[in-house]
């Protein structure tokens, strides 16, 4: 804690001994006082209010507006929460303790909205044109189909909830297909589930989003804590030569353009694009910079064909071949199958060859991910991905406090790398990946390209803390450097 902070500790859980600024709340037995057994946290509220001279009008005044909804016992809950808070300040009175005043907010010079992780990637999907949404509630992803119900709702605009996973893909690809953008989004359990379906996106080559919200795994898991262990499974889905784009968000602003980024991908280079975000992001209520509506993009494939000779999987030659919506004036079969040029299954090796080339080489379309690179003389570099941004941005800038010499490298897209960032990790003698995760699966991936990465794990479920991580990468430095 800083010099004058406080502990406010729980005093039927423990007595610290010796002398220092904290003082126990027995929150509990006061929440019973209160008339409400759950009114626990209003007591702390109500201590920590007192600690900072935050005046406690403008806390009951959200109480009263917070709980009155029409319904019965609306005036006990609110009465008694009050009562908790006032409860919790006459503790934190009596400690003799004080942080001091808040400091007056500094407002931006720019429009801010509050919203959470999943909100944002739904406002994003849909601001860049997204038809159809099917769905399956899954936690932590569901809130994205309670946005998509109430929001996506105009004409020609589709959102569903599904029996399954599975049929959820299924739904996605039929959408896709059928010349709409469309979206689905889920947890780990359901990626699995999705897999056949995912491959069959790529083999058909059939534009669709998935978000994975990821969480603790494998199985059931951790529902209600934050991983990165999905990466292997939203990379590489299904069985075969397959390596999806991969968008990962670190903040709750990048959730809003990677919802319009991933239903761009989709439709531009004609496939299926993962989107991974976390529960860390889900459900964090952020206030970002109002997003300028107007300059979202609407891509759309292209559909300029012709019916002379149409053929929907031509080989690669730097563009894409045209995808016919069904229901015009040509037609094509899109086969799970490997196929020829327009669609019909085949086993010859030379169509295999060239439409697994191509399926790998329209990856070169997607080049518009943002990403940031600081610092970069120096030979080891910290690489976070994911909700691990923002905590390793402060473990960062600690070291660099201390004279550790460091580059700084971070990007949205997890693949395709842009090739920026990857001609910079290459230069690296070392790279360190903070991720939450026990495999150290973004490191395993950079190895693959040839990249000296090695990670700093955690997998409890919950974030790294920055004087950890900080302490955590220094000590991989040192061992390297030995």
């Amino acid at each position: 804690m800083s010099e004058n902070g406080v502990c406010i500790y729980n005093a039927q859980d423990c007595v610290p001994t010796g002398e220092g600024n904290y003082f126990g709340i027995n929150a509990d037995e006061l929440a019973k006082e209160s008339g409400n057994t759950r009114a626990a946290n209003m007591v702390i509220l109500g201590a920590i209010s007192t600690l900072i001279d935050f005046k406690l009008e403008s806390i009951e005044n959200f109480v009263r507006e917070r709980f009155t909804r029409g319904r019965e016992g609306d005036d006990a809950i609110i009465k008694s929460n009050i009562v908790a808070l006032g409860l919790g300040s006459e503790v934190a009175k009596k400690s003799g303790f004080s942080v001091g005043s808040l400091e007056n907010p500094l407002p931006p010079d720019y429009d801010q909205i509050m919203i959470t992780g999943n909100a944002a990637l739904s406002l994003g999907a849909a601001s860049a044109g997204l038809d159809s949404y099917y769905g399956y509630p899954i936690s932590p992803a569901t809130t994205v189909l309670v946005w998509m119900e109430q929001n996506l709702i105009h004409k020609d605009k589709f959102v569903f909830q599904v029996s399954s996973e599975i049929e959820a893909i299924n739904n996605i690809l039929g959408s896709g297909f059928s010349g709409k953008k469309a979206m689905t989004a889920t947890a780990g359990p359901g990626v699995a589930l999705m897999s056949e379906g995912i491959g069959l996106a790529w083999m058909a080559e059939i534009p669709c989003v998935v978000i994975d919200v990821q969480r603790g795994g494998p199985a059931t898991g951790l529902p209600t804590k934050s991983e990165q262990s999905d990466l292997f499974a939203c990379m590489f889905p299904a069985h075969g030569d397959v390596r999806l784009p991969v968008l990962a968000p670190g903040t709750v602003e990048e959730c809003f353009y990677v919802g319009e980024l991933s239903t761009n991908w989709a439709e531009r280079y004609q496939g299926p694009v993962m989107v991974m975000s976390e529960f860390s992001l889900a459900e964090q209520s952020e206030n970002i910079k109002k997003p300028d509506l107007l300059k979202v993009k609407d891509e759309r494939r292209n559909s300029d064909v012709s019916s002379d000779g149409y053929r929907r999987y031509e080989s690669w030659d730097g563009k894409l071949s045209p995808m016919a919506i069904p229901g015009g004036d040509v037609s094509y079969v899109a086969n799970g199958s490997e196929h020829d040029e327009i669609g019909d299954t085949t086993h010859l090796p030379k169509h295999h060859l060239r439409l697994t080339e191509r399926r790998f080489a329209k990856l070169n379309l997607l080049n518009d991910a943002p990403y940031e690179i600081e610092n970069s003389e120096s030979e080891i570099a910290i690489m976070p991905w994911g909700s691990s941004k923002g905590v390793a941005r402060e473990a960062f800038e600690k070291l660099i406090d201390q004279n550790i010499d460091l580059s700084w490298i971070y990007s949205v897209s997890l693949n395709p790398l842009p090739p920026d960032v990857l001609e910079a990790l290459k230069q690296k003698k070392l790279v360190i990946v903070p991720e939450l995760n026990y495999q150290g699966q973004w490191s395993s991936i950079l190895r693959m390209e040839g990249i000296n990465a090695i990670s700093v794990t955690q997998y409890t479920g919950l974030p790294f803390k920055p004087t950890d991580l900080a302490n955590k990468i220094l000590s991989k430095i040192k061992s390297k450097g030995e």
